[in-house]
């Protein structure tokens, strides 16, 4: 016998179809070692599934008017802001991206961040873990046109795209995947993901950009953000700190 997986799933851990539904759309839902990513995917009736529900939102930083926190992966940037009364959301990170998210405490500050996150005077740095050896340092200058829609993809387009600057330096290498330190000079969306897959090296798990590595997530992670002469730093979870 066969059934849609979230109807397996809600019947499994007693909960609602919507509910099933939604931790198998947020990438949270396995079947063994496998992400399970279609709902309505027709599985054996006694399929066993795993959910593993992304860790605790940390404060790594707080003062009148700024907050910030190591956001989990598998958590949205906007859940963040819901679970924290009064916050207000600076800028975003991906879904599946960890590390620092900065949030306001008041409307006067947010605009204030806005606007030097726009002016570029905020230094944004991450850590990666990508396919492929990289031996030195390289400056990805590759403009970047990004079609939005429910789930956005960006491309490199010299005539339409919009200026976008990334610098990688390596830092380990394990086999044949690479751990970098990476900073964005601007800050396009999946920047970071784009370029480093056209330079031949996209981040493992990152199947939209041409990772072949099945992994729980993208393994991205915000590590530092400079603003204000404010150093925020996120400690690497375990899954950054060493591949496998």
């Amino acid at each position: 016998m066969e059934d849609k997986a979230y109807k397996l799933l809600a019947k499994q851990l007693e909960i609602s179809g919507k509910r099933a539904k939604e931790l198998i759309d947020r990438g949270l839902v396995y079947v063994g070692d496998r992400k399970l990513k279609i709902a309505r995917a027709q599985l054996p009736s006694d399929t066993k599934f795993r959910v593993e529900m992304p860790a605790k939102i940390k404060k790594i930083y707080e003062d009148e008017n700024l907050l910030a926190v190591n956001k989990p992966a598998f958590l949205d940037s906007y859940e963040v802001e819901a679970s924290i009364s009064g916050a207000l959301l600076i800028h975003r990170l991906d879904r599946e991206t960890s590390g620092v998210l900065l949030l306001a405490k008041n409307e006067v500050f947010l605009k204030k961040a806005i606007e030097s996150f726009r002016n570029r005077n905020v230094k944004k740095f991450y850590t990666a873990w990508v396919e492929g050896v990289v031996y030195e340092e390289m400056l990805i200058d590759a403009p970047i046109h990004t079609i939005k829609g429910p789930k956005s993809i960006s491309k490199i387009n010299k005539r339409i795209g919009k200026e976008a600057i990334t610098i990688v330096k390596p830092n380990e290498v394990q086999g044949k995947k690479s751990k970098v330190d990476i900073e964005i000079k601007t800050g396009r969306t999946h920047q970071v993901r784009l370029h480093l897959a056209h330079v031949g090296h996209p981040i493992v798990g990152d199947e939209q950009y041409g990772s072949p590595t099945k992994s729980k997530r993208i393994l991205l992670h915000a590590s530092k953000v400079e603003i204000f002469g404010q150093e925020i730093i996120a400690p690497e979870p375990a899954d950054i700190i060493k591949y496998k």
